[in-house]
């Protein structure tokens, strides 16, 4: 049973992995092409105007949030596109239907989006080198952030997709719920700049904590306790997990 599970799981991953590569002009292309684009306008042109933040320059600020940004977007993307593709073409009844576990399932779409996402955020990384000098504070706090980040919303895009009915459903949430959250998330600015009552509303986007735990890993200081950070980063992941673990044992949505 083990090792039936492990073989799911392990072509699962290699299904997605190839995938990604497979149609690497619309996976990893556009997505680098755009936070370029933000790093070019917002960094190099409108942020030469601006003063420094808490001593960096503001190109050197919003690097981390732009890095994450591609990972948030591109994780949730891969996984919910996928899932929902599956789920159209019955691929994921007859997984289900097998002596494949519901977890090893879960795990299979999930590290399939994580790869996406980080490989999107390691090519992000390399080409914001040719607009600032990227120095890491702590190189164990940039991979937890970024690692845990991807997975929340790999668990939140196969949500999406276990509910979605027509193609338009996989759009909604990213357009208008991820989208704002990211933009309101401190990627551009520091919250500290706010009035105290904007900045108590910015604690509630979840999206804050990520942003600000992951520039912690680059230059050394944030908005948000990275603790208090990380056990919210750890608690979505629990819970996002047992919610797609409960809904796939259930087998709710699959009926299209």
């Amino acid at each position: 049973m083990l090792i039936q599970n492990f073989i799911s799981f392990k072509t699962i991953v290699r299904k997605e992995v190839r995938r990604v590569f497979r149609i690497w002009v619309q996976t990893l292309l556009p997505p680098v092409i755009t936070m370029g684009l933000y790093l070019l306008i917002f960094g190099r042109f409108i942020g030469s105007q601006l003063r420094s933040i808490n001593g960096v320059s503001y190109m050197e600020f919003i690097i981390p949030g732009i890095i994450m940004m591609s990972v948030i977007t591109n994780s949730y993307a891969n996984v919910v596109s996928s899932f929902f593709s599956s789920k159209m073409q019955r691929n994921i009844e007859e997984i289900l239907i097998s002596s494949t576990s519901p977890v090893v399932t879960i795990l299979g779409f999930c590290f399939g989006g994580i790869t996406r996402g980080l490989l999107i955020g390691a090519l992000v990384t390399v080409f914001s080198l040719f607009f600032a000098k990227l120095n890491i504070y702590n190189i164990g706090i940039v991979f937890v952030f970024i690692f845990l980040t991807s997975a929340i919303f790999t668990l939140a895009g196969l949500i999406n997709a276990i509910f979605a009915k027509k193609p338009d459903d996989i759009s909604i949430i990213p357009t208008f719920v991820l989208t704002p959250l990211t933009y309101l998330s401190g990627v551009f600015y520091s919250i500290s700049l706010l009035p105290p009552f904007w900045q108590t509303v910015s604690k509630l986007n979840p999206i804050l904590y990520m942003v600000n735990g992951f520039r912690y890993g680059f230059l050394g200081f944030s908005d948000i306790n990275i603790v208090f950070g990380f056990c919210m980063l750890v608690l979505f992941t629990v819970i996002l997990f047992t919610i797609n673990l409960i809904l796939l044992k259930k087998g709710a949505g699959l009926k299209t």
